[in-house]
């Protein structure tokens, strides 16, 4: 049997490698968002979008039950992501 060092190590090394996933999954994510800030910028509309906000949120809330995740923390997350795209769009669009 393991001991706990080992365990800790390898639940560790698992967290690591999540942590890489997470990281450049958002860097995929800000990609997309940064050509659909484009997007909106040449058609000189707003940046935020709060109806495809709202149905996001509803979204996001039913991935997290399914993934046993706290929904509330899932939406502040996505909130939180949501003002960097944001704060991204309106940068675009002053260039």
């Amino acid at each position: 049997m393991k001991n706990f060092q080992e365990k800790l190590a390898e639940h560790r090394r698992s967290v690591d490698k999540l942590d890489a996933i997470l990281v450049y999954t958002l860097g995929e994510r800000f990609k997309q968002t940064e050509k659909i800030g484009k997007l909106k910028a040449e058609a000189k509309i707003q940046a935020t979008d709060h109806e495809r906000e709202l149905v996001q949120v509803e979204r996001l809330r039913k991935l997290s039950a399914d993934a046993n995740l706290d929904a509330d923390f899932a939406e502040r997350l996505l909130k939180f992501i949501i003002s960097e795209v944001v704060k991204n769009h309106n940068k675009i669009k002053s260039r």
